[in-house]
C-alpha cells in the first residue's frame, strides 16, 4: 500500500513553532515512527510553503497512490485550488490537522477543502497522521494484511 503524506506551509517549523499548540517534535522525526509503526506502507513524503507545488504534487501522486494524507495548513481555508486539484485525482484524500482547528480562531473553522476529502482528522497532535493513515488502510480490501 502506498501513501503519499503532503503537508502544507509551516509544517517544517514542527518542534519550533508554537510548541504550546504544535508540540515539539520533528515531523521527520515522528514520520519516521509512523514507518515503523506500519512497516507494510510505503510512505511518501512531501512539504511545501507553496500552493502551487501541493496543487503539482496531488496531480503526480493521485493517481497511483492508494491515499493521501493532506495537512494543507493555512491554505485549507483559503485554497479553491486545491480542491479542485483533490477533486480530479482518483486517490482517497483525508484532511488533516495536529490542533483542533474548531477551538481556534474563527477564520480556521471553515476548510475550502473538506467537501473533496473522503474525512477529516483534527485535534490529535502528529497522532492525526496515524488516525488519516488507518483510515486509509481500513479503506482497501487487504486491511488485515497491513494493520499490525
Amino acid at each position: 500500500m502506498k501513501i503519499q503524506i503532503l503537508n502544507g506551509p509551516n509544517i517544517n517549523l514542527l518542534g519550533k513553532r508554537e510548541p504550546s499548540v504544535y508540540g515539539n517534535r520533528s515531523f521527520e522525526d515522528y514520520l519516521e515512527e509512523l514507518k515503523s509503526r506500519y512497516p507494510n506502507v510505503e510512505f511518501g513524503c512531501f512539504q511545501s510553503n507553496i500552493e502551487g507545488e501541493l496543487v503539482n504534487k496531488l496531480q503526480e501522486t493521485g493517481f497511483t497512490a492508494d491515499g493521501i494524507i493532506l495537512n494543507a495548513g493555512a491554505y485549507t481555508h483559503t485554497s479553491i485550488a486545491l480542491q479542485d486539484a483533490i477533486r480530479a485525482i482518483t486517490a482517497p484524500v483525508i484532511e488533516v490537522h495536529i490542533s483542533n482547528v474548531h477551538a481556534r480562531e474563527p477564520f480556521r473553522h471553515t476548510s475550502m477543502i473538506a467537501s473533496a476529502c473522503m474525512g477529516v482528522v483534527c485535534g490529535f497532535g502528529l497522532q492525526s497522521y496515524q488516525l488519516a493513515t488507518e483510515a486509509l488502510i481500513l479503506k482497501t480490501s487487504n486491511a488485515t494484511n497491513i494493520i499490525r
